[in-house]
This record gives structure tokens, C-alpha cells and sequence, in this order.
């Protein structure tokens, strides 16, 4: 599919080249760009003789799209339509990355997802259609597309009905966290932008213990995560169990963030995120080979996403030192000092400095604490001793004629549910004595 590029900055020389790549991550060929540096035309997006030219070079190259980088209104998108050969499409950034969401997506969470943000994104360019309509301005098929006076209200019942889908999953997934919490697992997450290295870094993370030895307790545990310089290899979650001495940690990555996302489509895909939100600890995954203020407006960003809802401890680890200079790592570190102020910097792909990310993992997440236990033989006893041999660090166990005594050592979660379990064994064992 050949497709033209077209941009507009308010100052300044346009950089199409994320636009490029996000094109050629959703199979498009370039075949070439249009840019401008202007105010925005509220009609075009671009100045009508550029949008001409935009025209010209569609029917000089055979483009069957145009991919402006620039956020389209509904009018401007039917508007640019009228100009351009026919046959030929028009869409924005956004519309090019549900694309990309839409051939990534494999689970039904992520297709649901998909889903919603593109019915988000339609909603305003049916409005804009029952408006051209009532004035008999029908537009063209790739301008807006034909009119439909239903439509309007199917997408609004259609958003409706994946909303509830969205939120039934998510009371599913956030009951299997809890499992996993109950089980005496970490949840450690992920987050950063697409093409940060997150994907490398979790192969790296988990490369010496198998998710295989938990697929029966936790069948959703992908063995393998995809490691590619490509866009939204991630689009679902991909979780691993870590290999940190003592601690059952599993480590999850979610979907890049992506700068200059509108609100609707951050919304649509909020609940990926909720894997972020509800860990013990998130690991802010940043390429340190790009320009420093690059680093720091993705940085900003970031925090913004992620202190909105997230409670947990953020640690932010610089990635690719592979890439720069010992030089360049301490002054980028240095102008960074405020946002990432104790950050630990590692090469995902080389393997360096990954020990050094297990040990501040180790101490950033919840304490060990110890705990001496005194269980009532009954029944059901030995199954408890045996849930803390397989959730906890066990140290001693003392069998005495009417009792056990076990001394072991576990997260917060895993202690109270033993204290729970203990108490209902001694309940229990006053039951059957009276």
C-alpha cells in the first residue's frame, strides 16, 4: 500500500520520522511526504496551495493513502478528501495506530480494546455526517464515508456494551492478581514507551526460571515475550516469573505509551494499564540513547500516567547504556537527577547491569517479615504446614503431641492469610472437642 506522509509544526522544520516508522510498523510503503510549517488551516489542517501539491504528488506516485501526522478534525478529514485522486484515503496518526492496535491484538481484551477506541474515534465523524447531511453536503466515501443515520446511535450502544465487557474481564484479572498476591507472589510491572526495551528486559528478567512450573496455577502466563525494534510488539500483558533468590516475583509488560495520544484513545486501553497500577513495584523503562530532552518530556509523561492512579514505588531504569558513552550516560543522568533521581541503568539487550536491577527490585519491593505460628493438630493441619513450605521461607517445624509450631518467613499478605488459616483450624479443633 503506498502512502504519502503529511505534516504541519506551527515553527520550525517538520520531523516525520516516528510517523514513518508507525506507517511502516502497520505495512504501509512511503512513497513520499508533504510538510509544512504554518498555523494550523482550520479547514485543511495544511494551506490550501499545500494541500494542492498534497494532491498532485498522490496522483504522481499511485498513493492509495494519505497519513497526516496531525490530529484530523471530521471536517478537515472530508474536506482533504474532496482535493485529493479518487480512491484515495485519508487518515490521521491515531487512525494509523488503531490500525497498528487492530493488527496486534490477539486476546479478546485487547481486541475489545481496539474496538472501543476506534468506535471513540468514529463517534464525532458520524456526528459531523448527520450535520453535512442536513445541509445536503453527502460526503464522499473516502472523505467521511456514506451517511448512515443509525449510526450515531449504534456506536453509542455499541461503546456501551464493550465497557461492560471491558469491566467484566478486568473484576476477572484483578481476582487473579489477588490469587497471585494470596499465593505469596510480587507483582512487579513494566511501563515506558514503545521501543523502550521493556519486552528485552523482561526476557532478561525471567532467563533463568520457567513460567511453565505455575501453567497449571496460573494459565495465563506467557512463556515467551516477543523482542522486536518494531512498534506495539506489546499490546496485551506478557507475564514472567522473575529470577530473584527467595521471593516468588512475577514481572509483567504491558502496552508502550506513545507521545501525543488524545484522551480517548488512553481511555480505551486504561484497563491494560491496570497491571501497572495495581503492582507492588513499576520499573520505568527509558531508551537513554535518545536526546535528553526527548528522555525528560517522556519522563514528564510518564509520571503523569502513572501518578494519577498508581500507588507503588516507581524505579526508573535506563536502558541501552550499550548505546552511549560513559560520558554521555553521567551527564544525561545528571539532567535527569530530578525526575529519576536513584535510577539504575542497564543493557537489556547485552545483559548488562541485570543483576544489579534484581537487587534493587529485592529491596524495593514489600519487607519479609518473620513468623512463629502455633497450629491445633487436626486434620487439615498438615495442608496449612504444607501451603507455607510452598508460599513462604519455612525455618523450623516442631510436631508436638496436640500441636505444630512453624517459624517461618513470608510477605505481609501471605503471613495474614496464615494467621487466618490458623485461626480457623483452632475453631475447628474447639468444635470437635465440645
Amino acid at each position: 500500500m503506498n502512502t504519502i506522509i503529511a505534516k504541519r509544526v506551527d515553527s520550525g522544520t517538520a520531523d516525520t520520522s516516528e510517523i514513518r516508522d508507525l506507517a511502516r510498523a502497520a505495512g504501509y510503503t512511503v512513497v513520499g511526504e508533504v510538510t509544512q510549517s504554518r498555523r494550523a488551516d482550520p479547514a485543511l489542517q495544511i494551506g490550501e496551495g499545500k494541500a494542492e501539491e498534497l494532491a498532485a504528488l498522490a496522483a504522481e506516485t499511485d498513493a492509495t493513502t494519505v497519513v497526516f501526522d496531525n490530529r484530523l478534525g471530521p471536517y478537515q478529514t472530508y474536506n482533504l478528501g474532496q482535493l485529493l485522486p479518487d480512491g484515495v484515503e485519508v487518515i490521521d496518526r491515531f487512525t494509523l495506530i488503531l490500525e497498528i492496535f487492530g493488527q496486534r491484538a490477539q486476546t479478546r481484551k485487547a481486541q475489545l480494546q481496539v474496538e472501543l477506541a476506534e468506535l471513540r474515534y468514529e463517534l464525532p465523524r458520524a456526528e459531523a455526517k448527520t450535520s453535512l447531511a442536513k445541509r445536503e453536503e453527502h460526503p464522499g466515501f473516502m472523505g467521511l464515508g456514506e451517511y448512515d443515520e443509525s449510526r450515531e446511535r449504534d456506536i453509542k450502544a455499541q461503546i456501551s456494551r464493550i465497557k461492560d465487557e471491558l469491566e467484566r474481564i478486568e473484576q476477572t484479572e484483578q481476582q487473579r492478581r489477588e490469587r497471585r498476591r494470596d499465593s505469596g507472589f510480587d507483582l512487579v510491572a513494566l511501563a515506558g514507551y514503545t521501543n523502550a526495551g521493556k519486552s528485552t528486559l523482561l526476557r532478561q528478567l525471567a532467563t533463568d526460571l520457567e513460567v511453565e512450573e505455575n501453567e497449571e496455577l496460573h494459565p495465563d502466563l506467557d512463556p515467551t515475550a516477543e523482542s522486536q525494534d518494531k512498534l506495539f510488539t506489546t499490546l496485551g500483558t506478557t507475564t514472567r516469573r522473575a529470577a530473584i533468590d527467595r521471593r516468588d516475583v512475577l514481572v509483567t509488560d504491558t502496552v508502550g505509551f506513545i507521545s501525543d495520544l488524545p484522551h480517548w484513545l488512553v481511555e480505551s486501553f486504561k484497563s491494560t494499564l491496570d497491571s501497572v497500577y495495581r503492582a507492588d513495584l513499576v520499573l520505568l523503562v527509558v531508551d537513554v540513547s535518545e536526546p535528553v530532552d526527548e528522555i525528560h518530556e517522556k519522563l514528564v509523561t510518564s509520571h503523569d500516567t502513572l501518578y494519577e492512579r498508581n500507588e507503588a514505588p516507581i524505579v526508573t531504569v535506563l536502558n541501552k547504556i550499550d548505546q552511549v558513552s560513559d560520558e554521555e550516560l553521567t551527564d544525561k543522568r545528571e539532567a535527569l537527577s530530578s525526575l529519576a533521581p536513584n535510577p539504575v541503568t542497564v543493557s537489556a539487550k547485552e545483559g548488562l547491569n541485570v543483576d544489579g536491577l534484581l537487587e534493587r527490585i529485592d529491596r524495593e519491593l514489600p519487607d519479609w517479615e518473620e513468623e512463629r505460628l502455633m497450629l491445633p493438630m487436626t486434620d487439615d493441619t498438615m495442608s496449612v504446614v504444607s501451603w507455607l513450605h510452598d508460599n513462604a521461607s519455612v525455618d523450623d517445624v516442631t510436631y508436638g503431641d496436640e500441636d505444630v509450631i512453624v517459624s517461618f518467613e513470608a510477605r505481609p499478605a501471605v503471613i495474614s492469610q496464615a494467621r487466618s488459616r490458623a485461626s480457623e483450624l483452632r475453631t475447628a479443633a474447639a468444635e470437635s472437642a465440645s
